[in-house]
């Protein structure tokens, strides 16, 4: 497919997806038009900004929205702190290592001065998700905004995310009690293009696989030569904090790098591997290999179908607090 058709897809995509949303989530993706023009332009700053200083910020807050939407919808409720009577989201086990929240504070400072009390804080996460995404070097797409913000964070809530232990049987049914299919699994993994893992969330394919005796026994799905390299730096008794490995070879790039490691036996999660476990998601991985444009329109569907999960209740004026 050439760049004019390409872009000729993205821009039909974007009008089903965004009719679609508008009829099913009252969201639109003129919904702040008149309200607040500058918005997208404030946001994008704000993550430009960011980027020049930090370049994990892209994977950070592409992941922070995905944790967003996957408990009470997209909310915004990953952004509230904790307080002294409740652990939020943001502190759940699952989220400890999330970061860059300030880049949303940033974006709705800018905002709060020029359209206040208008736009909420989870429209600013699905902005700045997308914008995270075409800064790399992904494709950019018509976000359906009107979301509002939760007033409930709870950090045992977090349990409910999809794990990087979980096999393809509860990969598929964690997505599909929010409405996202098969497809929409595969295409949204391809976000670990993005990012940085921590030894403790693959420890269990390089040491000690399977409840084996010896602790050098390693995922046989792995090619041997990389759980090698995962090996060095993650030895069995690590003791180095932020020991761990990229997502793929090129972390800081939205590309499909991630669909070939995955099918050279170069994965870093046993849920990444888990998407060669079945012929339909195999079969997706091997296309989204083969053709970064068919990857990128897959996602982008499946983030607009993701980012239309509901909840909510106000609009913040600090995403760090309710009103």
């Amino acid at each position: 497919m050439g760049a004019l058709a390409f872009a000729g897809y993205l821009c039909l995509a974007a009008l089903q997806l965004s009719s679609y949303s508008s009829s099913v989530g009252a969201l639109s993706t003129i919904y702040y038009d008149k309200s607040c023009p500058q918005l997208e332009f404030l946001v994008r700053n704000a993550v430009k900004k960011a980027m020049l200083k930090d370049k994990t910020v892209p994977a950070a807050l592409l992941r922070m929205h995905f944790h967003d939407c996957f408990i009470r919808g997209c909310d915004g409720s990953v952004l509230l702190n904790s307080t002294a009577k409740n652990s939020a989201e943001k502190d759940g086990p699952a989220n400890i290592s999330l970061h860059a929240f300030y880049v949303i504070d940033n974006a709705k400072k800018a905002i709060e001065a020029v359209c206040p009390g208008t736009v909420s804080c989870a429209d600013i996460l699905a902005l700045a998700a997308r914008d995270a995404v075409a800064l790399s070097g992904g494709p950019t797409w018509e976000v359906p905004k009107g979301r509002l913000d939760g007033r409930v964070s709870k950090a045992i809530d977090t349990r409910q995310l999809p794990a990087p232990t979980f096999n393809l049987s509860q990969l598929q049914q964690s997505f599909s009690q929010r409405g996202l299919s098969l497809d929409d699994l595969v295409a949204l993994s391809g976000g670990h293009t993005l990012g940085f893992a921590h030894c403790s969330s693959f420890q269990n394919r390089i040491h000690n696989f399977g409840g084996a005796i010896k602790v050098n026994d390693v995922d046989p799905t792995l090619s041997p030569s990389f759980a090698a390299r995962l090996q060095s730096v993650c030895p069995a008794h690590n003791t180095v904090k932020n020991a761990g490995s990229n997502l793929d070879s090129t972390a800081t790039l939205f590309d499909n790098a991630y669909y070939k490691m995955l099918l050279q036996g170069m994965s870093i999660f046993s849920s990444d591997q888990a998407l060669l476990d079945s012929p339909r998601t195999k079969a997706l991985v091997s296309k989204f290999a083969a053709s970064k444009e068919a990857f990128e329109m897959a996602f982008v569907e499946s983030m607009v179908k993701m980012g239309n999960l509901p909840g909510g209740q106000e609009i913040r004026l600090n995403c760090r607090v309710v009103r």
